[in-house]
């Protein structure tokens, strides 16, 4: 943390204690604000040349830590300084009025600065945390930059001009991008190896045009064990190639493992079902702009996502639905089977699926007694702060949000109201919610294999397994194992999307009844433990596939998730404290052969395809 950004924030403090009257305690309760928003955006910017740092010294367990501290840094200024503040001045929460002229202030304070963005969504955070339980809605949007701000955002990348033909020198300077602290192992043979793979790839084809330049995103990207040069190839045609390199590091240096091209490979590495990367700039705008050229199908708020600017993204991806239903769209209730705890919402040009947890759940409830809202909201909670390996969709979750009533059909509006009338409130303009969750929009897996031939439906089961695997190896477990709780995005990979019925894996209780006689008519000791018990040889008919054809390739593609012994033997390698290592790029995608460069490693989840859970490290 900034010891100037602190003191500052204290010395804010102490003018808003020393006002006599409520229109100085509003400058000062502005200028407040701003000041603790200072202090934590500047330990923000701190987090990726800490991430980096991990990286170069070889910790995964500090990149761990280093993801968990900054998804719940943004809360933990919330909670920390929103009562203190109101302590202060209550009038903040009892006169509604004072906000008006604090917001002006606090909007001339920062219209001409870069994060005037995060700068806004900040101040309303401390706003929601004040007024919490009076649901008074605060605006999730933000007025257009100015000119000054506007002006502010230089480049993000710099172009390496092509000169006559790729060559190792111009990889070299691409390499040395994130200014590295310690060598590479061979950075001459990795350029020699990367160049090998480009002349494949941009020159081989007959009358193919040929690269003029390279642009760079002038940093490094970190997410777990890894580092990634992120670019682009502009070729003469004006067409665009992607172009990410993965590093790994090892005792001997730093070495390129992976040349990612496809935009289905670019898609699966920056998905936001996994941990949020660290990029070492602080030009969020300008990141999020150049991912979006390699990925046009992926919304864009989403992008924020994905390099940790969290809450930019929920301002952007309200925006982005707000214009679709400017467009003539309404929300209306989800296609397919409704859900048991979560009722559902979109229209088909809609990117996002949005979710209200209803007050009871419906007759198919199994679990005993409903926990209620407040307990589901949580698990979508911390789904949305762990790595979800890749296989679990990422939730952004809005608090005391008010949406225009005229951007939902009637008939779901009466459906909401009559389920989750303890989260939703309705009046004649405005739907106020207390929590809505949103998610990317996938095709639920019983809908996607109605229509899907016997290879597609064959990978999909391959892409199920590795969906469970990777969750066990993150100690998530569904005990749903309803095929309705998981779906397929846009190039064929399996998502768990439903999180009310997830646990601990530890916790969960494995046991089996293999070894019993047909027809035996005693009870099984474990029916009388307590807790959540989980029979692995009953996991594919709990996934309730219809389709025949799926079934038997589930069976015979992930026969090791009816075992005791592999649930039992990845709950023991979570109990000793080992980290998973996750990798998300394709087996064809790596530079170095498997023996080469995974001697060491034991796999948790047989498959090396698009996204899997490879080895454990210990702590």
């Amino acid at each position: 943390m900034s010891v100037d950004t602190e003191l500052a924030a204290l010395q804010a403090y102490s003018c808003l204690e020393a006002c006599t009257d409520d229109e100085a305690r509003i400058g000062a309760a502005a200028r407040l604000i701003l000041a603790i928003y200072d202090d934590f955006y500047s330990q923000l910017c701190e987090y990726p040349h800490r991430a980096q740092r991990a990286f170069e010294t070889m910790d995964p367990h500090a990149s761990i830590r280093i993801s968990r501290e900054r998804l719940g840094l943004y809360s933990r200024y919330i909670a920390e300084h929103g009562p203190k503040i109101l302590a202060m001045f209550p009038a903040l929460a009892a006169e509604p009025r004072v906000w008006d002229p604090l917001d002006r202030l606090f909007m001339a304070m920062i219209v001409d600065r870069y994060d005037a963005d995060i700068a806004f969504s900040f101040a309303h955070s401390i706003r929601r945390n004040i007024c919490r339980g009076l649901w008074r809605p605060v605006a999730y949007s933000f007025p257009q930059p100015s000119k000054l701000r506007a002006y502010s955002m230089a480049s993000v990348h710099h172009r390496l001009h092509v000169r006559g033909r790729v060559d190792t020198e111009l990889l070299c300077t691409a390499l040395r991008v994130p200014k590295f602290s310690i060598p590479f192992k061979d950075l001459g043979r990795d350029a020699q190896k990367i160049l090998e793979r480009v002349e494949s790839l941009l020159y081989v084809a007959p009358n193919a045009p040929p690269p003029l330049a390279l642009d760079v995103v002038d940093a490094g990207f970190f997410r777990d064990r890894s580092a990634f040069i992120v670019g682009r190839w502009i070729l003469a045609d004006d067409g665009m190639v992607p172009f990410v390199v993965a590093l790994l590091n090892s005792a001997d240096g730093i070495y390129a493992d992976a040349v990612l091209h496809r935009v289905s490979d670019i898609h699966d590495l920056f998905s936001s079902a996994l941990a949020n990367f660290h990029v070492t700039t602080r030009l969020y705008y300008q990141t999020c702009v150049f991912l979006f050229s390699l990925m046009p199908r992926r919304p864009f708020g989403h992008h924020y996502s994905t390099i940790g600017f969290n809450h930019v993204g929920k301002v952007a991806i309200l925006n982005e639905i707000t214009e679709q239903v400017r467009c003539g769209h309404r929300l209306q209730s989800s296609p397919g089977a409704p859900g048991t705890v979560a009722l559902g919402f979109t229209f088909d040009a809609c990117s996002y699926h949005l979710k209200v947890i209803r007050d009871q759940p419906t007759s198919s409830y199994k679990w005993g007694a409903y926990p209620g809202v407040a307990a589901v909201s949580d698990k979508y909670r911390i789904v949305h702060e762990i790595n979800r390996a890749g296989s679990m969709l990422d939730n952004v979750m809005y608090f005391n949000l008010r949406l225009d009533r005229d951007m939902f059909d009637p008939a779901l509006l009466e459906e909401i109201c009559r389920q989750a009338a303890d989260s939703v409130q309705v009046d004649r303009d405005w739907v106020y919610f207390r929590v809505l969750i949103v998610q990317l929009k996938i095709v639920p897996l019983p809908i996607y294999l109605e229509a899907a031939d016997e290879n597609a439906a064959r990978a999909a089961m391959v892409s199920l397994g590795r969906c469970i695997r990777n969750n066990a190896a993150t100690n998530i477990f569904n005990k749903d194992l309803d095929s309705r709780n998981y779906g397929v995005g846009r190039y064929g990979r399996v998502f768990l999307f439903d999180y009310d019925a997830v646990e601990k894996l530890t916790d969960v209780k494995i046991r089996t009844n293999a070894g019993r006689e047909p027809g035996e008519e005693t009870v099984p000791d474990w029916f009388f433990e307590e807790g959540v018990i989980f029979l692995p040889e009953e996991l594919e008919h709990g996934l309730q596939l219809k389709n025949s054809h799926a079934r038997r390739s589930f069976r015979e593609e992930n026969s090791d998730l009816l075992s005791v012994e592999y649930w039992r033997g990845v709950q023991q390698t979570l109990l000793r404290g080992e980290v998973p290592e996750l990798r998300m790029y394709p087996e064809n995608a790596k530079l170095v052969p498997r023996q080469e460069s995974l001697s060491a490693v034991v796999r948790v989840d047989g498959g090396w395809g698009e996204g899997y859970a490879v080895p454990f490290h210990k702590s």
